[in-house]
């Protein structure tokens, strides 16, 4: 009997040539990875992956004592200890929280990708108050936001995700919700999302090299690099 093999993100060769634009593998300054030793492991791997180059995207929130200035010599630091190939870039994942306008007023943003864009992010379960509001003040300040992940806001429906869209607003895929990491309502939603072609950006949103290894081994939807766009 003949038996296919399963198409994954690592043996369909997604990862070649793109650009990881949201990870926290900047080594020790969030959630994400610890050590400059896993934070080398990674990208030695992204360069064995075929992967060009790479945002550090460490979160920037209230409850979280990161500024611009401590994460630019971190990244400094990084820099310093990497001799590979791989293209690196510094922005934040920014919590639109209470803090975040004091930032935005004072134009201390560490904007990501092309330039005066702005990764950010609002609680997986609650949205913000007024979030309509702070992104079209975000715009309104010459920036563009970009919304991290949007498949895994529990409470957005397609009528918000079209609200968002219509402000121009761009949307980040996060390869691990097409693994499953975060659930099967999550990976349904980026599925549709993909096949509606509502991605412009995707990351791995990685935060430990074992989740490197998840994402690798997800199971990738039929002409999914046409929805990426690649």
């Amino acid at each position: 009997m003949f038996w296919s093999r399963r198409k994954t993100i690592e043996n369909t060769n997604l990862l070649h040539g793109m650009t990881d634009y949201h990870c926290h593998i900047l080594p020790g300054v969030d959630d994400g990875v610890k050590t400059m030793e896993e934070s080398l492991s990674i990208l030695n791997r992204y360069e064995e992956l075929g992967i060009e180059a790479v945002w550090f995207t460490p979160h920037v929130m209230s409850d979280l004592q990161n500024t611009t200035q401590s994460l630019k010599e971190r990244f400094e630091d990084l820099k310093q200890a990497y001799k590979g190939n791989v293209s690196l870039n510094l922005s934040a994942e920014y919590m639109l929280d209470e803090g975040f306008l004091d930032l935005l007023e004072n134009d201390d943003i560490l904007t990501h990708a092309l330039s005066g864009h702005i990764l950010v992010e609002t609680s997986y379960f609650n949205p913000p108050a007024d979030l309509m509001s702070v992104l079209e003040t975000i715009k309104s300040k010459g920036y563009f936001p970009v919304l991290a992940h949007p498949e895994r806001y529990m409470y957005m429906d397609d009528n918000m995700y079209q609200q968002i869209k219509d402000l121009e607003v761009r949307f980040q895929l996060n390869l691990g919700s097409l693994s499953g990491c975060y659930g099967k309502h999550v990976r349904k939603k980026a599925l549709k999302m993909l096949k509606k072609h509502w991605y412009q950006y995707v990351g791995t949103d990685l935060h430990t090299e074992g989740m490197l290894d998840m994402i690798l081994d997800a199971e990738v939807p039929y002409k999914m690099s046409e929805y990426l766009g690649k």
